[in-house]
């Protein structure tokens, strides 16, 4: 068994036509559109051809695509792998767009590619570095639409009237949320021409956002993948199919899709979650639809705050420097408004709540445990929001 990687050397020269598209291949394009293609593919506006892959090897910017230090190593691998293949090395890119608004807390990137004269693949950029884009992930669990599910729903719609013909729309983590929010919003007359929607890992949506939308009409069409201990995919997802992977790492770590494991030319999928992992995703998504939006916007602010104190602007710095920003985010916690304070008090006890309530049915023996770690930590949380 291998990964993606592997997967372009050992199938990468088969055609469309020998090797029909499959959920791996979309995984693929779905992480292609992390790379940044600032510069150097053209944007829905540009008059010019779509950029080839061959365009973007002989682009002084060349190095700029692995700006995203998290994964530059692999992603190197996966364009030189794609780049090499008669699979993917005649791929067209255009309609680029990457747009990052602090004010609004958006941080939203698409990609259009053209595999062949009638395969079209519409691929959203899931969440990238940046602290922003971070905040975003964490508004979908709001009812009312973030910026950047509005702008999949227009960019979709631009992108279609250059396709032709029926297309697929993809993405990984949040670009799967905004993969099949676009379709289930976007006008009739193109979503009847989206084949497929592939969903890599990606949030779902609170029940009200799905019965005011076409969600119904489009769920067939919805390919949805996860890690076996997936956590992102999993939010607010309470319903409907989904085929979970095997991954090679453990833990959160599997929602990077280069740990993702692969038996021949297709996920090797194993038959669900593990039993502690899905038992937290149950429990997490009790607690979020259990929220008013006021305790929503609260809980979310105040650790948008907090992550903010670090004095960084995207999270690999802020994982680094963790133990050398504990002072300043301590400080963070203590300017917290009382009344705020007083209410995420009550947030995390309405979590532990549930925890103890569904724990009980399964780990009895440890919940009198689990309980007073939990208290210890309530009432650390409650006299550092009373020190001066």
């Amino acid at each position: 068994m291998g990964t993606i990687l592997d997967y372009l050397k050992e199938y990468g020269d088969y055609t469309w036509e020998e090797k029909p598209f499959s959920d791996v291949d979309s995984l693929i394009l779905s992480q292609f559109a992390y790379l940044k293609f600032d510069g150097m593919a053209p944007e829905p506006e540009a008059k010019q051809p779509m950029t080839t892959l061959y365009d973007l090897v002989n682009q002084k910017a060349y190095d700029h695509l692995y700006a995203d230090e998290r994964y530059r190593e692999d992603n190197t691998a996966l364009f030189l792998g794609m780049y090499r293949s008669k699979r993917f090395g005649g791929m067209k890119i255009g309609n680029y767009v990457n747009h990052i608004d602090l004010e609004r807390e958006t941080q939203f990137s698409a990609v259009t590619y053209c595999l062949s004269n009638d395969l079209y693949y519409v691929a959203f950029r899931g969440t990238d570095e940046s602290i922003v884009g971070w905040k975003e992930d964490l508004n979908l669990a709001f009812s009312e639409p973030v910026p950047g599910q509005l702008m999949s729903v227009e960019y979709l719609e631009r992108a279609a009237e250059r396709i032709p013909g029926e297309f697929y729309v993809g993405g990984h983590s949040k670009g799967g949320n905004l993969a099949v929010y676009s379709v289930m919003n976007c006008k009739p007359e193109v979503r009847r021409r989206v084949g497929r929607i592939y969903d890599h890992d990606g949030p779902g949506f609170r029940p009200e956002v799905k019965s005011q939308s076409a969600y119904a009409e489009i769920e067939s069409k919805i390919h949805k993948t996860i890690p076996r201990s997936s956590v992102v995919g999993m939010l607010l997802y309470t319903d409907g199919a989904y085929r979970v992977v095997e991954s090679k790492t453990l833990g959160v770590a599997q929602h990077n899709p280069y740990t993702w494991l692969i038996d021949q030319d297709q996920f090797h999928v194993v038959e669900e979650i593990r039993a502690g992992r899905k038992f937290m995703d149950e429990a997490l998504n009790e607690w979020i639809l259990s929220l008013n939006q006021e305790q929503m916007h609260t809980f979310v602010d105040t650790f948008y705050q907090i992550v903010l104190a670090s004095e960084t602007d995207n999270l690999i710095d802020f994982t680094e420097n963790w133990f050398r920003s504990v002072h300043k985010i301590g400080a963070a916690l203590k300017e917290v408004e009382p009344e705020t304070a007083k209410m995420l008090i009550q947030i995390m006890k309405k979590l532990f709540e549930i925890l103890s309530a569904n724990a009980r049915e399964r780990v009895r023996s440890r919940t009198e445990i689990q309980k007073e770690r939990f208290e210890e930590g309530i009432s650390q949380l409650e006299l550092l929001f009373k020190q001066p």
